[in-house]
This record gives C-alpha cells, sequence and structure tokens, in this order.
C-alpha cells in the first residue's frame, strides 16, 4: 500500500515555520511521506497567519487553489487565522479540519482519524484553551534552526490579535529548551534562531529569566550562532546586552519593534515605552557593539497618525540609523481597540508613507553593508546557489556572496569583503 502524502503551507512568521517543521516530522515518523507545497498530496496542512486582514486572504485564497488543484485532497487549517474565525475558514469548500493553536499537538492523530472528505470538523477554538504549550523547532535546513522557545502575549497593544490568538506567555524550562538545542546540533545544523511571540518575557510559567535561557543554550556544543529574532525594547536589559556582547555565540543581530517615532502614536497603540526609551535601547547597544545589525518594526497610518506625526517618526528613524527596517501600513483587525479610534487614514496617504520609509530602509541598508568592504568577517554559507554564486550572512547579518563550491556550504569561514551590488551584497574573498 502506497504511503499518503502530506504537504504543509507555512503563512506568517518564523514562529509558525518551527511549529510547521514540527509537525511534518511527526507525519514523516508516522509513516507519511512529505511533498513539497506545489506537489500532489493526499493531504494538506496549512499553518495560517492573522496579523493583518491580508494574511486572511492569503489563507482563504490557499484554500481555494489547494481545493481546485485536487478536489479530493484533504485540507486542514490550524494557526492563529484558525484561532479567531474557525467557523469563518469552516464554511470555505474544501476544508475538513479547523484546529486551534492549542491543538495543534493533536494535528496528526486528528488527520489519521478521518477516512475522507466530509463536514468540516472545529476542534477547541476559544482562547480559554490556550493554555498548552506546544514545542517545536525547525529542521531540514542545512545551516539554521528556528527554536521556540515562548510562546503568548501578555501585552495587549490596540492593533494587535496575536494575544487573542496566541494566549497568555508561556514557556518551556531552559532545561527542556537547551535539550532541544542538542538535538538540533545532532541534525548537524550551525545556528539557531530564538522565535517566539514576545520572546523577552520568557519565564513567566517556570520563575526563569530570558537571560537564564541564553547562557543555558551558550553552553551547547555544536551550535556556533544564535540570534534572537525579536524583542521588545523595554524588555532589552543592559544584562542582555552586555551578554551578547561578550558572548562568542550570540551575534550582534537585533530585532526591535519600534511602530511609531510619535509619542502620542506610541501612547494610542498602548506600546509600553517612548521613543525616548527606545533610543537610549539603541545607543546601549551600539555602546556595547558598535558594529551591530539593528532592525526596526515600524506601523505607518495607525488611525490618528498625522502628517506630523509621521515625519517625527522618519525624523526619529533617521537619526537612529538602523541597518533595516520592516514597514507595514496598519490593517485595522476586528475586535481590538484601533477600530474604534477616530482619524482613519486613507490608504493612499499609507502607501505614500509606505514609500518614503522603504526608500529610507533602501538608503539605511545600503550604508550599513557599504561599511563592511574591504574588512574582514567570518561568514556562515547556505545550501542556496543562484548563477553559480553561494550565500551566507556574517554574523551582523550582512549578506556575502562567493563563487559556489559545496563543501563550503554549513561550515564558517573567514572572508575578504568586497564590492557591493545594488542588492546590498558584498562579494567574498574565502581566506581558509
Amino acid at each position: 500500500m502506497q504511503s499518503r502524502r502530506v504537504s504543509f503551507h507555512t503563512l506568517g512568521c518564523k514562529l509558525n515555520f518551527s511549529e510547521s517543521s514540527t509537525l511534518a516530522r511527526e507525519f514523516v515518523e508516522g509513516g507519511f511521506v512529505r511533498v513539497a507545497p506545489d506537489a500532489e498530496a493526499d493531504i494538506c496542512v496549512i499553518n495560517s497567519c492573522s496579523v493583518t486582514e491580508h494574511a486572511d486572504k492569503k489563507c482563504r485564497n490557499l484554500i481555494r487553489r489547494l481545493h481546485r488543484r485536487n478536489p479530493e485532497a484533504i485540507i486542514a487549517v490550524t494557526g492563529c487565522y484558525a484561532q479567531l474565525k474557525p467557523e469563518e475558514i469552516a464554511a470555505i469548500e474544501g476544508v475538513d479540519l479547523v484546529l486551534s493553536n492549542n491543538d495543534k499537538g493533536a494535528l496528526f492523530r486528528r488527520v489519521a482519524e478521518l477516512s475522507g472528505k466530509g463536514r468540516a470538523q472545529v476542534y477547541s477554538c476559544d482562547t480559554d484553551s490556550l493554555t498548552s504549550f506546544f514545542a517545536a523547532f525547525s529542521s531540514g535546513d542545512r545551516t539554521r534552526a528556528f527554536l521556540k522557545v515562548q510562546d503568548g502575549c501578555d501585552y495587549c497593544c490596540s492593533y494587535c490579535t496575536i494575544h487573542y490568538a496566541r494566549g497568555a506567555s508561556r514557556n518551556l524550562p531552559v532545561a527542556d529548551l537547551v535539550a532541544q538545542a542538542r538535538r538540533i546540533a545532532a541534525g548537524g545544523q550551525r545556528e539557531i534562531v530564538l522565535t517566539g511571540v514576545n520572546t523577552g518575557d520568557f519565564g513567566r510559567t517556570t520563575g526563569e529569566r530570558f537571560i537564564d535561557l541564553l547562557r543555558g543554550l551558550s553552553e551547547v556544543e555544536g551550535i556556533d550562532r544564535y540570534r534572537i529574532s525579536s524583542i521588545e525594547p523595554n524588555l532589552l536589559t543592559d544584562e542582555i546586552i552586555e551578554f551578547c556582547a561578550s558572548s562568542p555565540k550570540f551575534q550582534h543581530h537585533f530585532h526591535i519593534p519600534l511602530q511609531s517615532g510619535s509619542d502620542r502614536i506610541l501612547g494610542l497603540m498602548r506600546r509600553r515605552y517612548t521613543s525616548a526609551r527606545f533610543a537610549d535601547r539603541i545607543a546601549a547597544v551600539r555602546r556595547a557593539m558598535p558594529d551591530a545589525f539593528i532592525g526596526i518594526d515600524v506601523i505607518v497610518g495607525f488611525p490618528g497618525e498625522t502628517e506630523e506625526d509621521f515625519r517625527t517618526t522618519y525624523a526619529f528613524l533617521e537619526k537612529l540609523r538602523p541597518a533595516f527596517l520592516h514597514i507595514f501600513p496598519f490593517s485595522e483587525r476586528p475586535g481590538t481597540p484601533a477600530v474604534e479610534l477616530p482619524g482613519k487614514v486613507q490608504a493612499s496617504v499609507a502607501t505614500h508613507r509606505v514609500e518614503e520609509l522603504e526608500a529610507l530602509c533602501d538608503r539605511l541598508h545600503g550604508a550599513f553593508c557599504a561599511a563592511a568592504t574591504e574588512t574582514e568577517d567570518h561568514v556562515l554559507f547556505e545550501s542556496t546557489v543562484r548563477g553559480g554564486m553561494m550565500f551566507g550572512y556574517t554574523g551582523n547579518y550582512r549578506r556575502v556572496k562567493a563563487p559556489a563550491d559545496r563543501r563550503r556550504i554549513n561550515t564558517i569561514c573567514r572572508v575578504r569583503l568586497g564590492e557591493m551590488d545594488e542588492a546590498h551584497d558584498l562579494a567574498g574573498e574565502i581566506l581558509d
């Protein structure tokens, strides 16, 4: 009897990516054959996102496309969109299972129990059920793994549905996560990205601290690099900064959400810091790590954002000089306080503001990368090869290209950095 084929389709963040990878391992261990997302499959698993209306729409379109391609395939949907709007998803033709974030651990069993397609079944999609922790890490990438260290969020920002979709902040003990890191190391991966909804809030359920986790992970043999995927500015302590600066494993790479440079807008967003506090954290990072890559999230077009507010944000970012900007136009999410705020910003205005910040990002990122030309650094090369070139990253996340050499993949090489191209990639001459 031929093994059933299963495909995975992950939308949204790296947290979802780590969870999908873990689910896929369970299916393979259970006798299924994992196939590529565009291949014919008997079961299609969608791990959904709901951070914006566009993310919801993307999921709906994916469901319809998969069903048209193979009307007999079982379609199971989990993730944040499934958590928030299960009945909406269940009403889409072709859907067989809708499972909450809390029910992800039972997905394999529930799919295996199905004898064929039928009326959509919906399981435990209520916020009160979001209490368990689905342990997850990604595998398959030869170089980098994403390790889920925390889930949920106790912050209730006025524009965000994640605390409804993911529940309260919670985590596994440090010892369990260190054990998972050892499994990753045994699989041959050299770098781990720590991921979660609010990573710096680690320890809510175990009484430990995020710095305890960092120290524990740094002792794992076989892992050469760690990155912190994102950390709230109010949780980026001097202790964490000093540890990363002195650690040979934790990279000088920080992703810190700002959302607005206007204190008035930050207040409307219910963020837990001011622009002055944010600037203080950036200064603290740069004092300890002058070469640090700093990426910043920004939302434009938030209700009530005037031209003056936007200009304040633009000037603030220009002065901070981050290495990269992740820019999002505001997306109204039903059930959030921001829906009721006055002063809606026209879509055309928000689009223009996004374009202005994208141009600023291009300039800032180019300057950051160009500053490294004619210097030496260490690059971890990945398996992607395009046009005869392989690519990798320095510790502070400058992308480097060099002539493809399979022997160098998943190795850290000393490299001389040369000319920068239009994509801000640096030419690399391998020195060892």
